[in-house]
């Protein structure tokens, strides 16, 4: 007999663990453009991401993984690559944009027109991002999974 089990169907949000929250939010604040969500003093921050978010705790209690990481989704990787140079921010040699912030956390980032991930129209629009379209072959990989939104 098989059990049955819930479907992941996204991310609802990641947890970074960092070292000072003041920090991490004139950290990240350097390289992208976000809403603050919410605070909890100087234990936690809450910065949007459309219809998710990023959670900051303080403090990093752990030295980082050397492969695990966490994936951001921008609108333009030249900006935030441009973001990154002028913070000072060392980009790590590595298939796609990595880096990592003060506290080891190691990230990912990706273009959305270049990946499958995908947000709704209305969200999109929501964000300030309407008509953000994809890449042939983001498109591609869609139509092989049945998730594309065929015009």
């Amino acid at each position: 007999m098989t059990e049955a089990r819930a479907r992941l169907i996204g991310i609802n949000h990641i947890a970074l663990e960092v070292g000072d929250i003041d920090a991490a939010l004139a950290f990240y604040g350097s390289l992208f453009g976000f809403e603050l969500r919410g605070r909890l003093g100087d234990r936690m921050a809450f910065l949007d991401a459309g219809d998710q978010f990023v959670a900051l705790s303080a403090p990093r209690m752990q030295p980082p993984d050397e492969k695990r990481h966490v994936g951001f989704v921008v609108d333009s990787r030249d900006a935030f690559e441009a973001a990154a140079r002028a913070a000072g921010v060392e980009l790590l040699p590595a298939r796609g944009t990595r880096f990592r912030d003060p506290w080891g956390n190691q990230i990912e980032v990706v273009q959305y027109d270049e990946v499958q991930f995908s947000k709704t129209e209305g969200v999109l629009r929501g964000m300030g991002l309407g008509g953000l379209g994809k890449t042939p072959a983001a498109m591609e990989e869609l139509r092989g999974k049945g998730m594309a939104d065929e015009e």
